[in-house]
């Protein structure tokens, strides 16, 4: 099958867990939706903490990103709004842990999210799916429906092994199955300039790659932390504290940097 690659979805990915990937996806969608660009978030985790901090109920819902996966539903049946009203959520839940097995049968099993986000992509400017923190069948239909990846990490030297083993990753899938796959960038997240240690290792990424780690600091904020046991991201929960500004400083620089890529050719390689 021929397949094309649309320039509007990111995965946000880390094989590593408890490094922010949820809070930054969500916060993400938020501030593009502030900004105001149309946004779909994905929960491609079966814990469904991107559906429940975007104040959807995971456990009364009619379809999920789970019946997407398997063909039992649409995208377009299964997306929902988010409690704060400025972006739209494909759910998920832990039925969503059963679709390994489910998917492992079925032909063209890595392009299922790809086929599914295609007949939806044109009613958004931004699709954000938020991947599970392992190299599993669903974070592989993850970067194969991706037009770009986005890293967010902990300056802290065991991060640094994991981002080699996620950008090998992402050079395998840019070879075998999405041509198009992009590493748009790297985020620090939590990140306390007192910590010596962190600022080395922030120096470090900055050193290696460049001009692909973005400008905003994201920082450890207890108020972001909150924001999720309420069901709304960080920068609804309290616009003026530090985290919510810089996720709003992100989603900025985001939609700046996109907009430079668009006018690159589109088929630099991913590292």
């Amino acid at each position: 099958m021929n397949h094309t690659y649309p320039g509007n979805v990111f995965c946000v990915a880390n094989q590593k867990g408890g490094v922010g990937k949820t809070t930054t996806t969500i916060n993400l969608a938020a501030a593009l939706g502030m900004l105001k660009k149309r946004v779909l978030l994905v929960d491609l985790d079966p814990q469904g903490n991107a559906t429940m901090g975007s104040g959807v109920d995971k456990n009364n819902l009619k379809s999920n990103v789970y019946q997407v996966l398997i063909g039992e539903a649409t995208a377009e049946q299964s997306i929902v709004k988010s409690a704060c009203g400025n972006y739209d959520v494909l759910p998920s839940n832990r039925e969503l842990a059963g679709a390994e097995i489910d998917l492992i049968q079925m032909e063209e099993r890595e392009h299922q999210l790809k086929k599914a986000l295609d007949t939806v992509a044109d009613n958004y400017d931004f699709i954000l799916v938020d991947c599970p923190p392992t190299l599993s069948l669903l974070t592989l239909n993850g970067l194969v429906a991706a037009y770009g990846v986005i890293i967010p990490m902990q300056c802290e030297y065991f991060a640094l092994e994991g981002l080699s083993d996620l950008v090998n990753t992402v050079k395998r899938v840019h070879k075998n199955l999405n041509p198009g796959l992009q590493l748009v960038g790297l985020l620090r997240v939590m990140f306390d300039p007192r910590v010596t240690l962190q600022q080395q290792v922030s120096a470090q990424i900055e050193t290696h790659f460049g001009d692909r780690v973005f400008k905003t600091l994201i920082p450890r904020n207890v108020r972001l932390a909150e924001a999720p046991s309420h069901g709304l991201p960080g920068i609804v929960y309290d616009k003026n504290s530090r985290g919510a500004k810089a996720y709003l400083e992100f989603g900025d620089e985001l939609i700046k940097r996109m907009k430079r890529e668009s006018l690159r050719a589109m088929a630099r390689p991913p590292v």
